[in-house]
Parts: C-alpha cells; sequence; structure tokens
C-alpha cells in the first residue's frame, strides 16, 4: 500500500493539528530497528507551500514503510536558520531529522554574518530527498523565443529590461546573477517578497524576466500566461520535457535547488545507514514519485556520503554567487 498525495489544504491542515511529541532516546543497539519511536521532522519552511508538501509526502511514505509515525514541525524564521539549528541542537538518537538543503547548509553561511550552527560539523548527512529546477520565464510581450534571441535581445538593449526572483540571496536570484555573469548582460534587479507577486506582476508586464522554481510558475507557463525558455538544472524536466536546459545553450550551466536527510551530529553510523536505506527505500516508490513530480520536483536517490560530500562542494560556489548578486540577509 503507498500513501496517498497530499494537497496543499491537507498540508496546512495537518501542520496546524500537529501534536507536540516528546522524542525518547534511542538506544544505539536499537539501529536495525529504526524507527522504533515517533520521528519529529524539522521543516524550515512554512505551512502549505511546495517543502512542506514535500516533506510531509516523505513522511508519509516512510510512516506507510515501516509503520512508525513522523511528525512534521513546521520551525520557520531567519531564513532558515531557525529550523537549522533546532535540529543541530537535537538529541543524536535517530528521533529527529529535518530538511537540509542549498538554503541552509550552501547559501546561509556567506548570507548571514554568524550562523547559531556549522554545517560541516553539526550534522548528520543521511540521503538526498528531492531536486526542484529554476526555470528563466518572460512576459509574452518580451521580443524573445530563446535562450540565444534572450541574450541577444538583452545585449542591445542593457539595463532596458529587468528580472524578479522571490528574494535575495535564494537559487533563483543566484541562478539570474549567475546567467548575467554566463552572458555578459544587464538586467536591473527587482526583488518581491516571494515568487507569487513576483509571477503577478511579470504577467502584468511590470517585470520582464522571471527566474524561479519550476513549481510556482508552472501552471501560468502550461496555461501560455507567460512564456518560458529555459530550466536552469542539467537535464530537461520531466514536467516540461521539450523545454531546453540552459546547459544546452551555456555547456555546464546548473543551480537548483535541493534538499536532503539530515539529523544532528553524532548519530552511530549503523543508524545513519539504517535511515538512509529505508530513506531511499521510500523515494524510490512510484507514488512518491508521482507526488514530488505533481509539486515541482524529482527525488534525489544518493547515499549519506555523496549527499555529504555534494553538500560540502556547494557552499564554495555559492559564496562566490552570493559575493557576485551583492546578496544580504534582511
Amino acid at each position: 500500500m503507498t500513501p496517498p498525495a497530499i494537497t496543499r489544504r491537507q498540508a496546512i491542515a495537518l501542520a496546524l493539528g500537529a501534536p507536540g511529541l516528546a522524542a525518547p532516546r534511542l538506544a544505539r543497539g536499537e539501529a536495525a530497528g529504526w524507527p522504533g519511536q515517533v520521528v519529529h521532522f524539522i521543516n524550515l519552511y512554512a505551512p502549505g507551500g511546495a517543502n512542506d508538501i514535500l516533506s510531509r509526502a516523505w513522511c508519509q511514505a516512510m510512516a506507510q514503510l515501516t509503520g512508525q509515525q513522523f511528525v512534521v514541525e513546521n520551525r520557520t524564521g531567519a531564513g532558515g536558520t531557525v529550523g537549522s539549528d533546532a535540529i543541530a541542537k537535537s538529541r543524536p538518537d535517530g528521533t529527529t531529522v529535518g530538511l537540509g538543503g542549498v538554503a541552509n547548509l550552501a547559501i546561509a553561511p556567506s548570507l548571514f554574518p554568524s550562523l547559531p550552527y556549522d554545517p560541516a560539523r553539526d550534522y548528520s548527512f543521511i540521503s538526498g530527498l528531492y531536486r526542484q529546477p529554476n526555470i528563466l520565464i518572460v512576459n509574452n510581450a518580451v521580443p524573445a523565443r530563446s535562450v540565444p534571441e534572450l541574450i541577444a535581445l538583452l545585449k542591445a538593449n542593457p539595463g532596458r529590461y529587468n528580472y524578479a526572483t522571490g528574494g535575495a540571496g535564494t537559487t533563483p536570484h543566484l541562478t539570474a546573477e549567475l546567467f548575467k555573469t554566463r552572458t555578459g548582460t544587464e538586467m536591473p534587479f527587482v526583488q518581491y517578497r516571494g515568487g507569487a507577486p513576483a509571477l503577478i506582476d511579470l504577467m502584468a508586464g511590470q517585470v520582464q524576466v522571471l527566474f524561479d522554481n519550476i513549481a510556482g510558475p508552472i501552471g501560468a507557463v502550461r496555461d501560455g500566461k507567460v512564456r518560458a525558455l529555459a530550466v536552469a538544472s542539467l537535464e530537461r524536466s520531466p514536467m516540461l520535457p521539450d523545454l531546453p536546459t540552459l546547459a544546452e545553450f551555456l555547456p555546464g550551466f546548473e543551480l537548483s535547488s535541493w534538499n536532503g536527510l539530515i539529523a544532528p551530529a553524532g548519530l552511530p553510523p549503523a543508524l545513519v545507514q539504517r535511515m538512509a536505506e529505508l530513506s531511499l527505500k521510500a523515494l524510490a516508490s512510484p507514488e512518491l514519485t508521482r507526488v514530488y513530480m505533481e509539486n515541482g520536483a524529482t527525488p534525489w536517490l544518493i547515499g549519506a556520503e555523496e549527499f555529504a560530500t555534494y553538500a560540502r562542494s556547494q557552499e564554495p560556489k555559492m559564496r562566490e554567487l552570493v559575493r557576485i548578486s551583492g546578496a544580504a540577509a534582511g
């Protein structure tokens, strides 16, 4: 039996009604029987958003797989650092896990002058969870129907066309700055508090170009309200398979959102292995894959060592992009 899909309304209801249960300690010798207790999943984002829905989908799949309760706790604030700190300071006994991704592990160290946690020291890396490509879209009135045409248009009209994202220091913002750097183009940055208002203004023609996570504008793209030009992943997205990648025009171009499963540092290796095995088994299920794709994501099937290596390799890359962008914590 597979877990049912989670709607946005159900996600909000679950978040508001989730009980706050104490987390008993898991003995080191009980790794083979993990979870054995209620597992608390700390999500860094608000109820009802894509990351919240994806987190709850994974928890439902894990609950179905193990017969044990997984409870999502939304710990929002300070660009995800509040929830990240809560994960780091939890007991390393397998009863607390959480979301570890590009925002809190790779971008935050450069974006915030001081962090209450150390991404390289304070976590056990368990497994990947999902990846979400960023997308480049334009207002329908923009006379560019491909990436090469947009580059030519921007070079012929430096500073005339502006671009928007849902916030400074986000992966869409850094994707835009990487695009400008790689193409030698100039676009003023218009910052919004979230992707939804930025998309509304794009459709109204208040801004001409938008970089966003694919989950937000995909409906407007499919309805023809905006024009998509490319995704920023190395591979084409199965959600828009006919849409090219930026890498097809700018070799090696990649900047997508990624999230994995982390826990406090100090978990015994046997427990990490057991948690990773179960997580990857849940991620491989067709039903969870379907729920992920419906919400703009694809499963990220990598284990603990590969996840840790990848996350640590991304921090210097993000540091350089934060420097180029001039982003600062607000």
